[in-house]
């Protein structure tokens, strides 16, 4: 009980403060140690393609377990003190682990700047939250990759790291992040990462199964109370959820186009590389502005279902267990 207790705290944190920017985020200290090791690992291993694998692989496991062990640590330290003590790290650290309140926040503010700014603005503004190239995107394009990223996002930004936090507590939604941070710094399929993030990609890719597909269910749902199209967003799940390279982002964009009707993905260009990715849904009109809007609002629709129904989910099996 103890566990969901911490995990509705840290949602309600998330929900009111999101993640200041004067607060230390356990993100960007993963980010600098990422970065240390790889310019270490790149003049120790061999400058072949297996030992760039080697070098990645150590990094992709070792770093989760030294979250994961970092976390717990304290956590246990803290509680030898008193319980109250660790169990306010658990919702400290439960809060910096979940991103639906920022992710809202980003996607609104490429809105106003649509509505506001001129469209090299607007590009700026997108490429906060995405990892493509935005100078080349027109409106729409800014737009779609806006209204992709936040149906991503849900699943890895919220709903996975509350899985893992639900399942295991604080230490295992970190180790979580620190998976998903390696995938998102290092986990391209190009000529610098194929094989040094190969297996960050691959951890990646395990470590958001579930969740993604749970996510995909959950958005399904909240488009119910968002009152778009449920039908449609069950029907091109169903059919384009396989869509992208990777076996999870396309379990919650399919969702997200089908609800508003939209086309999402389709080709786009990253560190200058031209990727022609299939399309995801029907253009049954053309995306417009207020679809970042719609989607914000699955977001949250989505982001209150997960904490009931995984919540619910985590208690019902304790009570099985005790």
């Amino acid at each position: 009980m103890l566990t969901v207790g911490a995990a509705v705290l840290s949602f309600l944190l998330d929900l009111l403060l999101g993640d200041p920017a004067w607060m230390p985020h356990p993100v960007v200290f993963m980010g600098k140690l990422i970065s240390l090791y790889e310019r270490r690992a790149r003049r120790r291993f061999p400058e072949t393609d297996r030992g760039a694998f080697a070098g990645g692989l150590i990094l992709a496991l070792g770093l989760p377990l030294l979250v994961f062990g970092s976390a717990w640590g304290a956590i246990a330290l803290l509680r030898r003190i008193h319980p109250a003590l660790g169990f306010l790290l658990s919702v400290f650290w439960g809060w910096q682990a979940l991103a639906l309140r920022d992710m809202k926040k980003e996607s609104a503010n490429v809105y106003r700047t649509l509505e506001t700014g001129s469209l090299e603005d607007a590009q700026r503004a997108v490429g906060r939250i995405v990892g493509r190239d935005t100078e080349r995107l027109d409106e729409q394009g800014v737009i779609r990759a806006a209204v992709e990223t936040v149906a991503e996002s849900f699943s890895d930004g919220f709903i996975a790291p509350l899985f893992y936090l639900l399942l295991g507590g604080a230490p295992l939604a970190l180790g979580y992040k620190a998976v998903n941070t390696m995938d998102s710094m290092i986990g391209y399929r190009n000529e610098q990462y194929l094989f040094f993030g190969r297996a960050a990609a691959r951890l990646d890719d395990i470590v958001n199964y579930i969740p993604a597909r749970i996510s995909a269910l959950l958005l399904i749902l909240a488009s119910v109370f968002c009152r778009l199209d449920t039908k449609r967003a069950y029907r091109i799940w169903q059919r384009d959820r396989r869509k992208h390279a990777s076996p999870n982002s396309a379990q919650t964009e399919s969702v997200m186009a089908g609800a508003l009707g939209v086309q999402l993905a389709g080709p786009a260009w990253y560190f200058g590389e031209y990727h022609d990715k299939p399309a995801i849904g029907d253009p049954m009109r053309p995306v417009e502005r207020d679809d970042i809007l719609r989607a914000n609002r699955m977001l949250y629709a989505g982001g209150f279902l997960g904490v009931l129904l995984l919540g619910a989910v985590r208690i019902g099996i304790t009570l099985m267990l005790t």
